[in-house]
């Protein structure tokens, strides 16, 4: 099946309605030490993404793949974050298991990191960039 997924760009909204969720099975997520959450289904992912539109808190989406290298590099410091960071929520999303979702977000290098509140796109980090992703959390993570 095939969809017609938006390209997602700061500040406008995700757009979850060309979704087809299965909650059958509960969210299939796992947490892992230091607060970040491993999605695993398009049912998870969405479920995130509807709280974040309910609240102010920010959601930091990390895409990673296991055979991506500086994504292995930058797995410590996201746990640092997501323990410093205490009132943002931290995902990461695996590009190959959630292929729709990586390209709505447009997903072209890894590893890529969006910054939501409200639904909406604040700010995006891609590559290996651990200072600049620290000053958009802090920049954007105040509630």
């Amino acid at each position: 099946m095939e969809f017609g997924w938006p390209v997602l760009q700061r500040g406008r909204t995700v757009q979850t309605s060309f979704f087809n969720f299965d909650h059958s099975n509960g969210f299939p997520c796992t947490k892992p030490a230091a607060g970040v959450v491993d999605v695993h289904s398009v049912g998870a992912w969405r479920s995130y993404f509807e709280a974040n539109k309910q609240n102010n808190k920010l959601l930091v989406i990390e895409f990673t793949a296991t055979w991506c290298g500086p994504c292995r590099h930058m797995e410590q410091t996201i746990k640092d974050f997501a323990a410093k960071y205490t009132d943002v929520v931290f995902i990461r999303i695996d590009v190959d298991e959630l292929q729709h979702v990586a390209q709505q977000f447009n997903v072209t290098t890894m590893p890529a990191f969006s910054l939501l509140k409200k639904g909406k796109i604040v700010d995006e980090v891609a590559g290996v960039k651990k200072s600049e992703l620290q000053n958009k959390i802090e920049k954007h993570g105040m509630i």
